[in-house]
């Protein structure tokens, strides 16, 4: 069986991001825009952090396999942790917000989550569309092989309700901490599919305790 694919090759460096850096305020427009909750319901972006911290996920879209198994592993961090950290877990795609439902039952992933279906919030944010190539070590969080995780997204693409990508599949995403209020106390923009951010590196940040993503279940979901 061949191996996961889970590097990324070298090659040019980065543009200037045009968003919100670490230590500056959310402008007070982003936080206005709104997002999506499952049920369809619009939420002003900054009142999911205003009056907490929060670890805010942005992922490509809802058929990456890359993002699917990323957020597996979200859904692994014990509640107790966020919970004795005083910080909530909030995963934002740019869906319709019909996939909301359907993901969270594909991934185990059970805490927030909301869309930004105009994408509107990635592009003030400064969040990449279209793919950069860069260096980068291995990803903890990534199972699948480019081959088997393809074929189980085109699988879902086509066996699901509403046969669409869920997402621009050219939208990258990127992890923030914020609040309470606009505070950004950190921001990543991923540079390809590849690029997230490590999750206990994140978790370190906030002061959740480490978390074992060692463990893989012995069935493959399609």
């Amino acid at each position: 069986m061949a191996a996961p694919v889970t590097r990324q090759v070298s090659g040019r460096a980065a543009a200037a991001p045009s968003g919100p850096e670490r230590g500056q305020p959310l402008p007070a427009a982003v936080a206005e825009l709104p997002v999506l909750d499952a049920s369809g319901q619009r939420l002003p972006f900054g009142s999911l952090f205003r009056e907490r911290r929060a670890v805010v996920v942005f992922v490509r879209h809802f058929l990456c396999y890359i993002c699917k198994e990323y957020v597996e592993d979200l859904a692994k961090i014990p509640k107790s942790s966020l919970q004795e950290a005083d910080v909530t877990l909030i995963v934002i795609g740019q869906s319709s917000y019909h996939h909301i439902e359907p993901f969270c039952k594909l991934t185990g992933y059970s805490y927030e989550i909301y869309v930004d279906p105009e994408r509107e919030i990635y592009k003030r944010l400064g969040m990449k569309r279209g793919e950069e190539i860069a260096a980068s070590g291995q990803s903890p969080h990534v199972k699948s092989n480019i081959l088997s995780g393809s074929i189980r997204s085109l699988w879902r693409a086509v066996t699901g309700p509403l046969f669409d990508f869920q997402g621009d599949p050219a939208q990258q995403g990127g992890t923030l901490i914020l609040g309470p209020g606009n505070n950004i106390h950190f921001i990543h923009r991923d540079r390809n599919r590849l690029d997230h951010k490590p999750i206990n590196s994140v978790l370190q940040l906030v002061g959740v305790q480490h978390v074992n993503f060692t463990s893989r279940p012995s069935v493959i979901h399609v």
